[in-house]
């Protein structure tokens, strides 16, 4: 029913246009089918113009969405640089901390050696001294009492043992004595008996 109502509806409204363009004057159709034809180009036209102008954005989004790409991939290497610089700046942080520890204890190692070699040049001192005045003294008490005596004695044995030579005028005597198995006054007479007493 309803259908047969939209049937009707469109055969009166194209009775209505036929009536419509039998009624109308050619040059009255002429001018609104140039109208139709200039709303047409212009419609066409539009359509060119709003197509090209969504072509040139969609280029735009699409070169701005490459820049934002190599941008955020700019960041992120400046970001891996950064944090290598701050992993580099760290370790030579603690690497001069290190060096600082080391060069502190170099510099007291240093100072412990200028004050060593300050008391061995005390003791080389002292030592100079005792050389120039004790051992040339020390020397000539030996070669008095090797002249007087004409014993030459062995240093290098043990403590208790008393070892040299009695050059005589005749023959060399070796000299053995045990100092712990007699008293100090039977060393020193048996010593005294090497000596001549004729002088």
């Amino acid at each position: 029913m309803a259908q047969g109502h939209k049937f009707q509806d469109l055969e009166e409204t194209g009775a209505a246009l036929v009536d419509f363009i039998n009624s109308s004057e050619l040059h009255k159709l002429r001018g609104v089918k140039d109208a139709q034809q200039m709303m047409y180009d212009r419609h066409t036209e539009t359509k060119k113009t709003v197509t090209q102008i969504l072509m040139e954005v969609a280029q735009i989004e699409e070169s701005a969405g490459q820049r934002l790409l190599d941008m955020q991939k700019e960041q992120k290497r400046r970001e891996q640089e950064c944090n290598s610089l701050e992993e580099q700046l760290r370790q030579c942080t603690a690497k001069s901390q290190i060096t600082d520890s080391e060069l502190q204890f170099l510099q007291k190692e240093f100072d412990n050696l200028l004050n060593n070699e300050q008391e061995l040049e005390t003791l080389q001192n002292e030592v100079d001294e005792d050389t120039t005045e004790v051992i040339p003294s020390s020397i000539y008490v030996a070669k008095l009492y090797y002249l007087i005596t004409k014993i030459k004695w062995e240093y290098d044995t043990e403590p208790h043992i008393l070892k040299g030579v009695h050059y005589g005028a005749e023959l060399a005597s070796p000299i053995h004595i045990d100092k712990s198995s007699q008293s100090p006054g039977e060393v020193s007479d048996h010593l005294w008996s090497f000596v001549n007493s004729e002088w």
